[in-house]
């Protein structure tokens, strides 16, 4: 769920030469005759409070923001789709399956101590083996890594994992077939590598600031929970001289009002998100500092399908067929969210996917058809359905909650019951399987439908709907295995239909991110992904 275009790698992209990006991989840019602040600190709200800091314990973007500013993965993929070497220097393959990756001469950990590529291996198998519980364990086996998956399901050890040092600088990894992806996925902060020793020291407790060492541009250095997280410039990091800002802060402010109050207050300068009620105000009065980006994302609302009553795919169906999404996005929302019936994207990765038929009917046949589906389960006027809406803590989630389990009484006489839960409460729920309906949302790791699909494959870590269709694991198994962009869509639309079909969860909206950015602050540019680095940015004088 993460919040950069991840361009589209046909495997014709794939050579078999050494590959080695421009050395002067995306950083602060800061234009000629721009006169900086002497002060070069930044404020931005995060939204939540971290679950953790650690790349293998976490899952969304509220930890990812802050991680992808503290480590380096191998490498990184620019705003413009561009694969950028970040630990990596260069790199070669052979038979699109075999690569080869050379690490910078002299790369260090914040402390000082070299960075190998004994550490990338060792923080593969760690997120990998199933002892770690990662919510990202079935990543490696999705990118086909050799015994990845098997790994990940407790079926073959860590030191099995298709990847291993050469020597200090040297890292060889194998996968099973070639994967157009591979680069691209490459970049996901769930792969950077961590510190063993530090770990082996220190266990969980890693992450506090007192013993914290870290690869990128930024390193630990306060953590106050559920009030700030404070992290300076890195000094050691091999990029550094293209750094500007010297300290950022990240705050956990959940309440979108608060989080603008505070930026209109000068105290903020990058707003998480713009709350929906106050949208159209800030357009007027703010227009120059409201930022509107497209994003790959999809919101929805996903079934524990295992639990009654959605081990029936009629009621997941029927609760998808009489939601009125182009008034959840269009008058809920109104900040250019497109409503969604298909869980990925319509366009992704070169391919174009068509939503289900029903997509197109009116609303009035849409109801029909899903209150004959509801009778059909055995739900009706002397016997509603009632189930229970989980959110995690939000005015917009709310708003929107509010919304559709008005349409669903509206439209059917079911009875939705919200609740809210603190985003790693919900995590939590999620994972251990206790609850109805939950509010979810997924935002794309890379550019291919595949980062939307494998979360409903039977057995990956991400999979908290528990929904299980062979017919369905074949068809991303054979997209995997295409040759061509039109090959793979062909599958992805074969799964999209099947999940339209069976409903394992509603797809509502496709995201847009809104921030609010005060003026001062240059080199903002949110990826496709939804993330902004603070590297990338410099304050200027004000």
């Amino acid at each position: 769920m993460k919040p950069s275009s991840r361009a589209t790698f046909t495997l014709s992209l794939l050579t078999t030469g050494l590959i080695c990006a421009s050395a002067t991989a995306f950083a602060a840019s800061v234009p000629a005759g721009t006169e900086l602040a002497e002060k070069q600190e930044l404020v931005r709200n995060n939204g939540n409070e971290p679950a953790s800091l650690d790349p293998h314990k976490v899952e969304s973007d509220v930890e990812f923001n802050i991680i992808s500013d503290l480590f380096e993965g191998l490498v990184s993929v620019s705003p413009e789709g561009e694969i950028q070497p970040r630990l990596a220097e260069k790199w070669e393959n052979k038979d699109n399956t075999v690569w080869t990756f050379h690490l910078r001469p002299g790369i260090t950990w914040s402390d000082g101590t070299a960075i190998t590529a004994q550490d990338v291996v060792w923080s593969w198998q760690r997120l990998v083996d199933a002892k770690t519980a990662s919510p990202y364990a079935s990543y490696l086996g999705n990118m086909h890594l050799v015994n990845a998956a098997d790994i990940a399901q407790g079926k073959k050890t860590p030191d099995t994992l298709g990847v291993k040092a050469l020597n200090d600088t040297t890292l060889e990894v194998t996968l099973t077939q070639p994967n157009a992806a591979f680069l691209a996925m490459l970049a996901h902060p769930s792969l950077v590598p961590v510190d063993k020793v530090l770990i082996g020291r220190y266990g969980d407790k890693w992450t506090k600031p007192e013993h914290f060492v870290s690869s990128g541009a930024y390193t630990l250095s306060q953590w106050v929970v559920n009030e700030r997280i404070i992290a300076e410039r890195n000094p050691r990091y091999w990029d550094n001289a293209h750094t500007v800002i010297n300290k950022v802060t990240y705050l956990p402010i959940t309440s979108e009002a608060s989080d603008v109050n505070r930026y209109k207050a000068d105290e903020i300068d990058i707003v998480y998100t713009v709350p929906i009620n106050q949208f159209a105000q800030l357009q007027k009065t703010m227009g120059s500092e409201l930022d509107v980006s497209p994003q790959l994302a999809t919101y929805y609302y996903e079934f524990n399908t295992t639990r009654p009553p959605f081990n029936d795919p009629r009621v997941r169906k029927a609760l998808n067929l009489a939601l009125d999404k182009d008034i959840i996005a269009g008058k809920v929302l109104g900040q250019g969210q497109r409503p969604a019936w298909v869980i990925s994207q319509p366009d992704i990765g070169g391919v174009k996917l068509n939503s289900p038929d029903y997509a197109s009917w009116p609303l009035e046949k849409r109801i029909a058809e899903a209150k004959k589906l509801l009778n059909e389960a055995g739900y009706n006027d002397s016997h509603p359905l009632s189930f229970k809406l989980l959110y995690n803590t939000s005015e917009s989630h709310q708003r929107i909650a509010i919304a559709a389990s008005s349409m669903w009484k509206k439209n059917l006489g079911v009875e939705a019951k919200l609740q809210n839960q603190e985003w790693k409460t919900m995590l939590d729920t999620m994972h251990t399987h206790n609850f109805d309906a939950v509010r979810y949302a997924w935002i794309a790791d890379y550019d291919d439908a595949a980062t939307f699909l494998n979360n409903f494959r039977t057995g990956d870590s991400e999979n908290t709907s528990q929904y299980s269709n062979p017919a369905y694991d074949e068809a991303l198994v054979n997209a995997a295995k295409a040759k061509t962009t039109a090959e793979r869509g062909t599958f992805y639309q074969q799964a999209e239909d099947l999940l339209a079909r069976d409903v394992p969860a509603i797809p509502v909206y496709h995201y847009v991110r809104t921030h609010l950015v005060k003026p001062w602050v240059g080199g903002f540019t949110p990826d496709k992904l939804g993330y902004y680095f603070t590297k990338d940015m410099y304050i200027k004088k004000h």
